[in-house]
């Protein structure tokens, strides 16, 4: 009996399971081993003591005369009844009590097995129902084995073992035995009767938990996130609305000096956080979704969902982002797909030409990575060094000298698209331009050659920018001739 009371102890202590449903399964177990025994159960009466974590088993008959028994397991004879107790007459109840020993050991075992496999059952049943309900909760655990593809966990609440998937861990997570971390819920299945609860912490609603654990004004509703686009361990773009006129979302979000933010950044392993006010106005979210880069204009097509964004050069960078991440989250948050263009190439007044049209030419995987920096046309490839297109890109050098070859042979005899980058000249242009004016400048010629030979100077400029700038680059060669006017009068002087 003793192994039985010990095993109904153990579950009792260790397993999360209420009373009732303990002693019910207890009840069910030993009316199973009594049937066993004598047929039926109908007669008998088990007793759970849930406090003590014993068990009382009793028979009970009707007390009839000897030699009047009809029916073994509901009558007794009299005289069988004294045996238990002296006091027993005709027509009283008589109660015996059962011992597991009588059962015999075989019994016993198997009863003890059943018992085991009923609690573990139950026990798993109530898991799954405990968690079934908690997809999206932010939980923390304490690694207990690092396995080859997950994590295995325990709630620290709960004490049951949850699972992380390596997929599901940020990049720069590194975990050890007794670490502690958090997650959120993200899946909770049933496996053929064993429940296997999924965490995560890649998903933006595990972001979303982080900020409203931080951020008092979203738990209380005051502030709203939105929508959460995020590349795990990179960059995240969190829109947030505000219902209280008086609250910025943005401050509150950041918190004083960051003190809000900072925490969340590093839980997320430094990922880059940018909160972006909501908006109903798609051009202007667009332009706040491009944060850091600040953008002049924005051109929206809200039928193919397709918006052109037009930024200064040095702003082109930061709206595309290292590997092209700024602005896919851009895309994914506004639900636009954006095409980043510089403000210094007018691509209204030179033909260009897009990337597809040279697939003959260069490997489709190749054109597709520069797209992914932002780079839509052949001009727009161009527009970038050598070294900024293998920074963003990651290409070989030998494969982006290829590239920029043919792109530049489609437009050979044309400007290139940075020369309207130049607006005024340097100073050894200005001295070469003096230079040039003065040789020109003879006692024969006069004043009227230096004219004549100035003019070529500013056609150059012209040519080398055709652009409202010119006026800026001509200026100095003018100059020049007002300098040397001086100096053809004084020559005239003297020969009369």
């Amino acid at each position: 009996m003793m192994n039985l009371v010990e095993t109904f102890s153990e579950f009792k202590e260790g397993k999360h399971l209420d009373r009732p449903t303990l002693v019910k399964v207890l009840e069910d177990v030993f009316r199973t081993l009594i049937k066993k025994k004598f047929g039926d159960d109908e007669n008998f009466d088990v007793i759970v003591n849930t406090q003590k974590g014993d068990l009382e088993l009793w028979r009970v008959r009707e007390i009839v005369p000897d030699g009047e028994v009809t029916d073994e397991l509901a009558h007794i004879a009299i005289s069988e009844a004294l045996e238990i107790d002296d006091d027993y007459e005709v027509g009283e109840e008589c109660y015996e009590q059962l011992f597991l020993e009588d059962f015999g050991r075989r019994s016993v075992m198997a009863a003890r097995q059943t018992l085991v496999s009923r609690i573990g059952d139950l026990e798993k049943d109530e898991v799954y129902k405990r968690y079934q309900d908690r997809e999206g909760e932010l939980v923390l655990a304490e690694v207990q084995q690092v396995l080859k593809r997950d994590i295995l966990v325990v709630d620290d609440a709960t004490g049951n073992e949850l699972l992380l998937p390596r997929k599901d861990m940020i990049r720069g997570d590194f975990v050890r035995k007794g670490d502690m971390i958090r997650a959120i819920i993200s899946k909770v299945e049933n496996d053929n009767g064993t429940p296997k609860i999924w965490l995560s912490r890649t998903s933006e609603d595990f972001l979303a938990k982080l900020m409203e654990n931080e951020v008092p004004e979203i738990e209380d509703g005051i502030i709203v996130i939105k929508k959460i686009v995020r590349i795990p361990g990179d960059r995240a773009k969190v829109a947030v609305e505000s219902y209280d006129d008086r609250i910025d979302p943005v401050g509150a979000c950041v918190g004083m000096k960051g003190s809000r933010i900072h925490g969340i950044v590093r839980e997320l392993r430094n990922e880059n956080i940018d909160i972006v006010p909501w908006t109903i106005n798609e051009s202007l979210l667009i332009q706040r979704s491009l944060t850091p880069a600040k953008v002049t204009h924005v051109d929206m097509n809200a039928e193919t969902k397709r918006a052109s964004v037009f930024l200064d050069a040095d702003q082109v960078s930061l709206a595309i982002g290292r590997g092209g991440s700024n602005i896919k989250l851009a895309g994914r948050l506004t639900g636009y797909e954006i095409d980043v263009f510089r403000n210094d190439l007018t691509y209204d007044d030179v033909e260009d030409v897009d990337l597809e049209e040279f697939g003959d030419e260069i490997e489709a995987w190749i054109l597709e990575s520069l797209k992914s920096i932002g780079c839509d046309t052949a001009r727009s490839v161009l527009a970038l060094s050598q070294q900024e297109l293998v920074r963003r890109t990651d290409l070989e050098e030998e494969t982006i000298d290829e590239v920029l070859a043919i792109l530049a042979n489609e437009f050979a005899g044309e400007e290139k698209p940075g020369a309207a980058l130049k607006t005024t000249p340097t100073d050894e242009e200005v001295q070469e331009r003096a230079a040039r004016a003065r040789k020109a400048t003879t006692p024969e010629s006069g004043t009227p050659k230096v004219a004549v030979e100035a003019a070529p100077a500013a056609e150059v400029a012209t040519e080398a920018a055709p652009t409202a700038e010119v006026v800026a680059e001509e200026a100095p060669a003018e100059e020049v001739v007002t300098e040397a006017a001086p100096a053809a009068e004084a020559d005239r002087a003297e020969e009369e």
